[in-house]
């Protein structure tokens, strides 16, 4: 087994970006169908995105942004592995392995990792720094899977225990982790198969959901009950997308290596569904900046791992983070203290934040409360 680390830049050719743009020019666009985004993404919407994709989303912009980051790719149990290593300038920082969700990328994390790492450049207090590590899920962006795919399934335990061999190999002795999402599960698992070198782990939230034992909700004020309906709803979707992820995966990705759009109509819709959307009428504002948006649809595209990121339903990873009390874990985005009280019976809460974010997609739309809420809860710790 190979532990070499490698430099790694993004360079998207230019033909790759100019086949893009004259694909988007010359979609087959769909008829309208009657009724609004309960349909589905509607034919306006996302002709108008589409458009501002092919001409003012400016791709080399949000390229130089990425690559204002280290970047490296190393070989971990057969599968390529990049990752970003943001070293902080500060000479106690700790490190912290952040892992992003699906169905995004490392560019869900843009608007963390300068704060995180360099906390006194951002009008932060210094004394909490990390020196942060943000790899691409296997399977996404510029972790493809190698050709032909490895068999072996690619279950949240085996990231898991790619990211502890990661850290191990970057020297880091003692480390924090932190995740959104698929991120959040990869996160709990870590926490428990590396207890020896995981100083804490912090998600967003996923932690107290109830199992349906009524036993769970007594106590409950009628606030906490209501949050939980609305949060149940927004859970379940609408469009079934989770039940076919999880067993005809090859058919999609058919259409989003061939089609761009049909690629961003997925993404689209999975953002929207997940903020509680789609209903007629259609969304009242965007919770993720358009152009942050499109750079996560371009990385899928660029890289052809629409199809290969959807192992987080087709190998079961999909679902919440596992309880353990390996080490001491919070939340940034807990929920209310109903929540908690669950949490506690099966792990060790040392911290519940009140963050709020409009959008699933948490440090994409509000990376402020995801920087607070980390922070908070190292500083528990130390």
């Amino acid at each position: 087994m190979t532990e070499h680390i490698t430099p790694f830049r993004i360079a998207v050719p230019q033909e790759d970006l100019d086949d893009l743009r004259d694909r988007l020019r010359r979609t087959r666009w769909a008829r309208r169908l009657p009724g609004g985004w309960s349909r589905g993404v509607p034919v306006a919407y996302l002709r108008e995105l589409a458009d501002y994709w092919a001409g003012e989303f400016d791709w080399r912009a949000q390229e130089a942004r990425l690559n204002a980051f280290p970047q490296y790719t190393t070989v971990i149990d057969g599968q390529s592995v990049h990752f970003l290593h943001v070293r902080s300038p500060e000479p106690h920082a700790l490190p912290l392995i952040v892992t992003h969700g699906w169905p995004s990328s490392v560019a869900e994390l843009l608007g963390v990792l300068g704060p995180l790492a360099d906390p006194r450049a951002h009008g932060l207090d210094p004394e909490l720094a990390f020196h942060v590590v943000a790899p691409s899920l296997p399977g996404f962006a510029f972790s493809p899977f190698p050709e032909p795919a490895d068999e072996r399934p690619w279950s949240v335990e085996r990231v898991a225990r790619t990211w502890a061999e990661l850290m191990r190999r970057l020297g880091h002795e003692r480390y924090g982790a932190h995740g959104n999402d698929a991120g959040a599960l990869v996160t709990a698992r870590l926490a428990a198969l590396d207890p020896e070198h995981v100083t804490g782990a912090v998600i967003t939230a996923g932690l107290g959901i109830p199992t349906g034992d009524p036993a769970e909700l007594e106590g409950a004020s009628e606030e906490e009950l209501a949050w939980l309906g609305t949060a149940g709803e927004r859970m379940a979707g609408g469009s079934g997308y989770a039940p076919y992820l999880a067993h005809r995966p090859q058919t999609l990705a058919h259409g989003f290596a061939d089609s761009p759009v049909a690629q961003l109509a997925y993404l689209v819709e999975r953002f929207k569904e997940f903020d509680g959307w789609p209903r007629d009428g259609g969304p009242v504002a965007e919770p993720v900046d358009r152009d942050l948006v499109l750079t996560n649809a371009s990385l899928y595209w660029f890289t052809g791992t629409g199809g290969s990121s959807s192992w987080t339903y087709y190998e079961g990873a999909a679902g919440m983070p596992i309880d353990q009390r390996a080490v001491p874990t919070g939340a940034t985005h807990g929920g209310p203290a109903l929540l908690r009280r669950l949490a506690e019976r099966h792990n060790d809460i040392v911290y519940w934040g009140d963050g709020k974010s409009p959008s699933h997609m948490v440090a994409m739309a509000a990376p402020e409360s995801v920087v607070t809420g980390v922070r908070e809860f190292f500083r528990v710790l130390s």
